[in-house]
């Protein structure tokens, strides 16, 4: 089977980068023909505003490519991990022009928010959430902190809403967690195309040690991640155990500051991917204090996946990614205090830790592998091909997928012989080879 992955590269690398590129690995494989179509952001510094704008609402150049690549190459499916700003929703456009099913991953809000986080000055807001017209994101300035620019996205919403485009022209929209999926059918996505896959980590490096005796944070250094929650919960507690710090932002300085006050924390900037791995599977526990709705956060899968548990702040979906005394402690969105409380607790008790240990790396074998992954992302590929017609791909699919994963006994029945329409509800730049 042949599959398009299209994907909106941002200025600064991020999780959507990491999971196009595993999501491209996987298929690859896995024996399926990968094509790639990407644009990056950097090329938004030789566009005036006028032009930005323009290819942010419509890309008539990405809809000439992506036509052009999928006629040449006659893909069976498109699967899209970002298009904002500069592919824009002409992709959509171009796959329906060529007949061409497309599936949509939604790595963040950016369809209900201006912003994309649910977040404001430091707070969770879903004033704009099933808004025909996000008024409250413009007047308050939540994209990039200016009216003007939250105007545009609000305009690109409010008008792609009107013609249709979200509602009509993709196939399936794939949501990383449950919360998030509720989220989008209360701002109006219908509730029939939106799925559940989670991200995943590959390869397995198998379950830590645990032995550093230190907490970990692994992010971005800024406020949105809750820093000042993390810094001042070791501030207030002298007992808690030693904490590692890993990562670069806006707030490096005050990190800086603070592991100069105190010998407790140590700031190992950015770390290689390697290293970073190897500090998680000797951590303690790895702590996560972020403000907003996260998707679904590759730290917490790859902290499972060593077996290491998770403190984070309960908000989002965390209280559904995180079973509460079971892989790890919930605490409350912003208290520095309560952070400070449950990561002494978990401290204190290393027989429950040595046991959530067990429990984490048991979620992820359970969730979070490759072949897991792939198993979910081949279901979503059969229901679309299927409402669309295209049996061929999917006996093509099947038989690929039962060569690689025993599909007889791995997969539920229903998707080896299944036809109609309802499948679709049931699973929960440049080109090259």
């Amino acid at each position: 089977m042949k599959v398009l992955l299209v994907h909106n590269f941002y200025q600064q690398p991020g999780g959507e980068d990491v999971v196009f590129a595993d999501e491209a690995g996987l298929l690859a494989d896995h024996g399926h023909k990968v094509l790639r179509y990407t644009v990056h952001n950097d090329a938004i510094k030789q566009m005036n505003s006028f032009r930005l704008v323009g290819n942010t609402f419509w890309n008539r150049t990405v809809y000439t490519e992506l036509r052009a690549l999928m006629r040449r190459e006659r893909p069976d499916v498109m699967h899209c991990t970002n298009t904002f700003p500069l592919i824009s929703p002409a992709a959509y456009y171009a796959a329906r022009a060529e007949q061409v099913p497309v599936v949509q991953t939604l790595h963040n809000y950016r369809l209900l928010c201006l912003n994309a986080l649910f977040l404001r000055d430091g707070l969770v807001c879903e004033d704009c959430l099933g808004k025909r017209v996000a008024w409250p994101g413009v007047r308050h300035r939540c994209y990039r902190d200016s009216r003007a620019a939250s105007a545009v996205v609000a305009a690109l919403q409010s008008v792609h809403r009107v013609l249709g485009t979200w509602s009509r022209l993709v196939d399936v929209y794939v949501a990383l967690t449950e919360f998030a999926r509720q989220k989008f059918i209360n701002g109006g996505l219908p509730a029939h195309k939106l799925v559940v896959k989670p991200n995943f980590v590959s390869p397995d490096r198998g379950a830590g040690t645990g032995d550093g005796g230190y907490a970990l944070f692994v992010g971005r250094l800024s406020a949105q991640k809750g820093i000042e929650t993390l810094l001042s919960a070791w501030s207030s507690d002298a007992g808690l155990p030693p904490l590692r710090i890993v990562g670069d932002g806006e707030l490096a300085e005050k990190v800086r500051e603070a592991a100069s006050k105190n010998r407790r924390i140590e700031w190992l900037g950015q770390r290689p991917g390697g290293e970073v791995q190897y500090i998680m599977s000797r951590a303690a526990m790895l702590v996560f204090t972020s403000l907003s709705y996260e998707g679904l956060p590759k730290t917490i899968v790859e902290s499972f996946c060593h077996g290491t548990p998770v403190v984070a702040s309960s908000v989002g979906a965390m209280p559904e990614l995180i079973e509460e005394g079971r892989t790890g402690l919930l605490f409350e969105l912003g208290n520095a205090r309560a952070l400070a409380r449950a990561v002494a607790d978990l401290a204190a008790r290393p027989e429950r830790l040595a046991e959530m240990r067990r429990e984490a790396r048991a979620a992820f074998l359970a969730s979070y592998t490759a072949e897991r992954n792939y198993q979910l992302l081949a279901e979503i590929y059969v229901t679309v091909l299927r409402a669309r017609g295209n049996h061929a791909a999917v006996d093509e699919l099947l038989h690929n997928t039962q060569r690689h994963l025993c599909l007889s006994q791995s997969w539920p029945a229903r998707f080896l012989g299944r036809s109609s329409d309802d499948d679709i509800a049931q699973p929960r730049g440049r080109h090259s080879r």
